[in-house]
């Protein structure tokens, strides 16, 4: 069982989480509470997941039941030490749209299933031969900035979201604020989930919520399932896509790795395995890609629970989900305001984990380098640049996290071939040495207490 990740401890008495303390992955709280945790979990990715087949006219059912299959694959493949949600990566809209025009929608699963593929690889070179070439290749300078810029990137759909029904969206963020603050124990954990509920109601009195499609879908379904054609055309629209991957799966351990106080260099190989397995498994059964989901790290920040418990029920949840067409259709009625509230939060969240990643590692922004890294992928991140190549479109994420590797890695080499960078790359602990001898010096002159 501990092999697969999925025997846990009770954390303490599993009804309450001490000031300073987290719930650790190989940790559960009470059943009742994990399983709440766990639609909390649910209720973070769901609006994420379902945007993606939408967008790419891609069955939203299938989606769902593939990111709750891939989600519990990785779980298994990453022995239970790595929690995250596997939703739809938003980075294969493009290519998935631009290849459905040249060879279809089979033509566009074959186009994940070989991105899937990709991945898989690069994880196991990781997973062979370590992640020091990782750690060297994206130091916490560049994961920092990748890790916010992902989060707020999203902002602008965070705002979209919340000008749809302002009032809507400033009920249910008021709520999340003030529960989180007024209540203790894991009410206060649940604080994203409650003001789910509460700007729900809310949206339901003010006339918001529709139930028109709901009461047309049937009770129970399965997903439409569809299989891939292989296209050499597409590998061009789909393998740049890796690059994107990999910054998110590395980006989103070192997150967790810096929630929980654990060293997961040792899995990010597996991770990047996993989120590449669930990946082909999607495109071979007609799924968007998936990729882990900066949603949920929201919601871990915001609850301290790291159990990967939780992360079974989400799964598990969005199985049965992905079979009962109107259930779907009901938690698709969540409307934008409740949605703009909830993510104005969460995106956050997501954004000052990049700065924590920094503070952590006490970088050094008057180091030249980190400071441009730093400056350039964020603003490309937040204002969502982008670069069409042909019929390809590269956005924010894609081009921020680009941007700081090669800035880092280009400024860093022309740096030390010239010798023109002095300051460390790390601040150092207290005061330099030159500082700590002025201060001896001036304590030794300064009179002495008789």
């Amino acid at each position: 069982m501990s092999m697969l990740g999925i025997k846990w401890k009770l954390h303490g008495t599993g009804k309450s989480i001490k000031p300073g303390h987290v719930v650790a992955p190989d940790e559960r709280l009470a059943w009742p509470l994990t399983i709440g945790v766990g639609m909390q979990h649910v209720v973070a990715m769901f609006g994420a997941t379902f945007l993606v087949p939408i967008i790419t006219g891609m069955p939203p059912a299938t989606t769902l039941f593939f990111s709750g299959i891939g989600t519990l694959l990785f779980l298994v493949i990453t022995k239970g030490r790595v929690p995250s949600y596997l939703g739809s990566s938003f980075a294969f809209i493009a290519p998935i749209m631009a290849s459905q025009q040249q060879f279809g929608v089979p033509g566009a699963l074959g186009g994940v299933v070989l991105a899937g593929a990709a991945l898989a690889l690069v994880g196991a070179i990781v997973q062979k031969f370590g992640a020091g070439w990782i750690n060297r290749l994206m130091p916490p300078i560049v994961t920092g900035a990748i890790v916010a810029l992902i989060g707020l990137n999203l902002a602008p759909a965070a705002k979209q979201n919340f000008d749809a029904a302002p009032v809507t969206a400033v009920v249910t963020l008021a709520t999340i604020i003030l529960v989180s603050v007024l209540f203790r124990g894991i009410l206060g954990r649940l604080s994203i989930l409650v003001g789910v509920v509460v700007g729900y109601l809310v949206a339901m009195l003010r006339g918001e919520v529709s139930y028109d499609k709901m009461d047309a879908a049937a009770w129970v379904g399965a997903p439409q399932f569809q299989t891939p054609e292989f296209h050499i055309g597409v590998l061009g629209l789909f393998v740049p896509v890796v690059l994107v991957l990999v910054a998110e799966n590395i980006g989103h351990v070192k997150s967790v790795a810096a929630m929980t106080g654990q060293n997961l260099d040792g899995v990010s190989g597996r991770a990047l395995m996993a989120d590449g397995a669930a990946t082909v498994l999607a495109g071979f059964g007609g799924g968007s890609g998936t990729t882990t989901y900066a949603e949920n790290i929201g919601v871990m920040a915001a609850t301290k629970v790291y159990s990967t418990a939780a992360y079974w029920v989400a799964g598990v949840f969005a199985i049965l989900l992905s079979f009962s067409p109107k259930f779907g259709e009901l938690i698709a009625t969540v409307p934008p305001g409740v949605l703009g509230g909830a993510a104005t939060m969460l995106y956050g969240m997501i954004g000052i984990l990049g700065v924590k990643i920094w503070v952590q590692n006490k970088v050094n922004f008057s180091n030249p380098v980190n400071l441009t890294t730093a400056a350039v992928a964020l603003i490309i991140g937040i204002a969502d640049y982008t670069w069409t190549i042909g019929e390809l479109t590269f956005t924010g994420i894609a081009l921020g996290s680009a941007a700081a590797l090669v800035i880092y890695h280009g400024m860093k080499a022309i740096a030390n071939a010239r010798g023109t960078v002095a300051e460390p790359e790390a601040e150092q602990a207290g005061l330099p040495s030159a500082a700590k001898a002025a201060l001896n010096s001036a304590a030794k002159r300064a009179p002495k207490k008789r």
